[in-house]
């Protein structure tokens, strides 16, 4: 399938001893499908993947699957450290139901584009689901364009996700890549270019502001696709300052925790600990973020889901 929309990679909450708190991470995603969100994509780096353990990861995929019931789309993410473990998340995730996997490239070692095109392959061909290739060159090996050409000629690589930003590189790659498979997604994970990223014909994007502003990225989203560029630029331009924020103040992904429980949230701790000082700031730094998000959500639509639902 080709993949559309705005998928949300979903922030993980966490509850007092410090695991996954599983009635709110449930009650986020009945939000952001309620809100919008056209398809969910946990372990996400949004989701501090690399933090939680391969059991932490699965059953997160197992609730994000049950929770989605078919309403939308999940792409699940494999940030796993080698190939055997990533086939074993693959089989895992096909059998939960998730329509595709999103690989990261190989990670902590920077390896020749070969070998990043051998990775890759090797994962698509014994994959049962569909994978997208995910290229965020901050954490990982870069994907080069000449090496995204070569895996869209393999079946199960249905697509990429890239969080670079590089607006020329995916002009490149889309104009490469989209003769040979007219199906192949194209999904931006670079929150501030989304705009002009539909522009020259991405399919949709990963955004970690969809765990904040759900309904008004799946508006920018609708706007591009109906042509009306001048206000899908417009509001861009006012998601902008709170993105910038959220990245700017905080050590990712803490500033769209922060913000997102503005919306009504429990997150809990970090994985990641904090100083004490880092508490006291993170403090003053949500509460400056405050302003940036009621420009885009009015209090009275504020919240999410009760307690009790």
């Amino acid at each position: 399938m080709t993949f559309e929309g705005i998928f949300t990679p979903m922030l993980v909450p966490f509850d007092s001893r410090g695991a996954v708190d599983e009635a709110e991470l449930r009650r986020l995603i009945r939000w952001l499908i309620e809100k919008g969100a056209h398809g969910l994509y946990p372990n996400g780096s949004t989701g501090e993947a690399t933090r939680l353990t391969a059991e932490e990861r699965r059953r997160i995929v197992k609730v994000t699957c049950e929770e989605a019931a078919g309403r939308v789309p999940v792409i699940a993410g494999t940030a796993e450290a080698n190939l055997h473990e990533t086939l074993d998340a693959c089989r895992s995730y096909a059998e939960l139901g998730v329509a595709a996997v999103a690989v990261v490239a190989p990670f902590y070692y920077r390896v020749a584009p070969e070998s990043v095109y051998a990775h890759f392959a090797e994962i698509a061909r014994n994959s049962p689901v569909d994978i997208l290739l995910y290229n965020i060159p901050a954490f990982a090996t870069p994907i080069d364009g000449a090496t995204v050409r070569k895996l869209a000629e393999l079946p199960r690589v249905a697509g990429i996700k890239d969080s670079s930003g590089d607006v020329a590189a995916m002009m490149r790659l889309i104009s490469s890549v989209r003769p040979l498979r007219p199906d192949f997604s194209f999904l931006t994970g670079w929150d501030a270019v989304l705009v002009p990223m539909l522009l020259i014909g991405c399919n949709g994007g990963t955004h970690a502001s969809g765990n904040v502003i759900p309904e008004c990225l799946g508006r920018v989203f609708e706007l591009a696709r109906a042509g009306n560029w001048e206000e899908a630029v417009r509001l861009q331009s006012r998601v902008l300052p709170l993105f910038d924020a959220m990245l700017q103040y905080f050590e990712f992904p803490d500033g769209f925790r922060a913000a997102a429980e503005l919306r009504g949230f429990s997150f809990g701790a970090p994985r990641q600990p904090l100083t004490t000082k880092q508490l006291e700031q993170r403090q003053l730094y949500k509460a400056s973020l405050e302003p940036l998000l009621s420009v885009l959500v009015p209090e009275p639509t504020r919240l999410p889901y009760s307690p009790e639902s």
